[in-house]
């Protein structure tokens, strides 16, 4: 879709007169841009008027009647005159009535959408189909239904799009494609948290495509919008029901018997295939959904949040909320002293930090916890935490030295540019140093979900700092763009590499290394991590796959569109070379005792 810029590539007349009725700004159009000047000045002689509307000036528009106003010059002048004064009066109520300056318009104002165009028959239809799709594919969980149930809103924001006379910019593009990547996330991955985060992700990314935002506060508000568009959604497509409520029987009632004899053809031919031939009826069965009456309340909310979910995203797509228009004024500049004196500082604390964690690199780690005192996974693990909390400190450090940054001139610019620049170089080796002191505690200690989550978010943060350092140089116009882009790559990423499996893997390795292993930990594992503890001697391998197997054995059969490749691929697994280390051999080795995760 087009970017959300407040009115380009759409057609919104009665909308670009109503911000500047509200907002008090001069009018585009120049007869009513010389308004004011003109009731203060003697009116335009008639030839004057005609040969300016011969050559096409500016008065050409002012000295055209409109409907409801004066044919006589001086009249017209006071019309618009008066017309003038009873928008300003409008804007302030309380104000005086010879006052003239205007009335800053609410964020709510200035963000308020367009008129959406009318809902084509097409839209309805994949409104529809996301709600069926819904119930019937997401009642027995996550999986490629997701993504199939997704599909149908993501056509009726298209429709809607088009209608609006909305274009596809290559950002756009770019969120598209992200947002359905994540959404395949759950097809192939079986752990609930990453499979969460690529959800969340995703509705960022669909966002972003919807309102075409590409600032601070459009990137950060552009989800709020979709709670907009459901409640003036639900609005808008019921008015395009009732538009279509004068149609005759000839253009429904065709389509409604076509529909029926096909049902009916396929239960039919349906039924004596399966009877025929019990392969295809195991086919057939796989691919049919389960429906029942037991689970109908929920296969009915599921229909309803489907058809609510593309009602919103077509609403959107159709008149997005203007998040882009909300301008976040500038901090007050402050003297090259008052501003460089802490930062510089500030850098020289980071610039010894690095030098000891460079002697410490080349000294080694046992002169260090010699001279302190601590333990090897008091050492890696404490301090890591803290310079996880000094890269985020230093981002906000970043964020508010940029509000407050002199900029009388390019001497001011170079100087923000060399003492940020120097702080975000500071701050990629504590970033290192970060990531050096988790390394080694997982070598010691195993790789666990905490530390492999936050290890990932100290590298997307140093991937951040990066960005920072490139729009310092290239502009930051991309930026917030860019970051967001970011955010779900690295999403996109933790979940394809499966954490779950990485655990095993490591721990894995680990064992066969020095034979030390946590069993009692891979019982809340999920099924991604199936296929690396399968190299596990026995009864080690048992225990360790008792807590996953248990789980499966619950959950019963699922049918395909519920079931992700990790699960797919831990059940032929655990079908082919069963658990059958008994309750007591895994008791002994630890496998049911609690711990704690650092």
């Amino acid at each position: 879709m087009s970017e959300n810029t407040g009115g380009a590539h759409e057609a919104r007349p009665e909308a670009a007169a109503n911000a500047e009725a509200v907002t008090g700004d001069s009018p585009k159009d120049p007869a009513a841009a010389s308004a004011p000047a003109q009731a203060s000045a003697p009116a335009p002689a008639p030839a004057q008027a005609s040969a300016s509307a011969a050559a096409g000036g500016p008065s050409s528009d002012a000295a055209r009647p409109q409907p409801g106003a004066p044919a006589d010059a001086a009249a017209w002048t006071a019309w618009q005159q008066q017309q003038h004064q009873q928008r300003q009066q409008q804007q302030r109520p309380w104000g005086a009535p010879g006052a003239h300056s205007p009335v800053k318009p609410s964020w709510a104002t200035v963000v308020r959408p367009a008129e959406a165009a009318p809902v084509r028959t097409a839209t309805l239809v994949a409104v529809l189909a996301s709600g069926l799709a819904a119930a019937l594919l997401l009642a027995d969980g996550m999986g490629p239904g997701l993504l199939l149930a997704v599909a149908p809103a993501v056509v009726a924001a298209y429709v809607a799009a088009r209608a609006a006379g909305r274009t596809a910019r290559p950002w756009t593009l770019a969120w598209v494609i992200g947002c359905l990547a994540l959404l395949a996330v759950p097809a192939l991955r079986d752990s609930a948290w990453p499979v969460t985060l690529a959800i969340l992700a995703a509705v960022l990314l669909g966002a972003l495509a919807l309102h075409g935002s590409r600032t601070w506060p459009g990137v950060f508000l552009s989800p709020l919008g979709f709670a907009d568009s459901t409640v003036s959604g639900i609005a808008w497509m019921l008015k395009g029901l009732r538009s279509r409520g004068g149609i005759g029987k000839d253009r429904w009632l065709p389509v409604a018997k076509a529909a029926a004899v096909a049902v009916a053809l396929l239960v039919l031919f349906g039924a004596l295939f399966a009877s025929a031939d019990a392969a295809f009826a195991d086919l057939l069965g796989g691919l049919i959904p389960d429906v029942s009456v037991e689970d109908g309340p929920i296969r009915f909310m599921l229909f309803v949040l489907g058809a609510v979910i593309a009602v919103a995203a077509a609403r959107t797509a159709a008149a997005p909320l203007r998040w882009d228009r909300i301008e976040v004024a500038p901090g007050k500049p402050r003297s090259r002293v008052e501003w460089a004196l802490p930062l510089v500082v500030l850098n020289l604390l980071f610039a010894g930090f690095n030098a000891v964690q460079l002697a410490v690199l080349f000294g080694g780690y046992d002169k260090v916890l010699d001279s302190t005192g601590l333990t090897y996974a008091e050492y890696a693990r404490q301090g890591f935490w803290q310079l996880l909390w000094a890269t985020l400190l230093t981002l906000a450090v970043i964020a508010l030295a940029l509000r407050w940054a002199p900029r009388s001139g390019a001497g001011d610019r170079r100087l923000v540019r060399i003492v940020l620049g120097s702080l975000c170089a500071l701050t990629l080796v504590v970033v290192a140093a970060a990531l050096r002191r988790m390394d080694l505690y997982v070598d010691a200690y195993g790789l666990t979900r905490l530390r492999v989550s936050v290890a990932a978010m100290e590298l997307w943060l140093g991937l951040v700092i990066v960005l920072i350092m490139a729009a310092g140089v290239f502009g930051a116009r991309w930026l917030p763009r860019a970051v967001a882009g970011s955010a779900a790559a690295a999403v996109l990423a933790f979940g394809l590499l499966s954490p779950d499996g990485m655990i095993a893997e490591r721990n894995v390795a680990r064992f066969e290394k020095d034979r030390k292993i946590d069993l009692a930990y891979f019982q809340s594992l999920s099924a991604d991590a199936v296929p690396a503890l399968d190299r596990l001697p026995e009864p080690r391998r048992s225990c360790a796959l008792r807590g996953i197997n248990d789980d499966m054995a619950r959950a019963g059969d699922v049918p395909w569109y519920a079931m992700s490749m990790g699960e797919y691929r831990a059940r032929e697994i655990l079908r082919e070379r069963p658990v059958t280390a008994s309750y007591e051999v895994c008791s002994r080795l630890g496998t049911f005792g609690s711990r704690a995760e650092y």
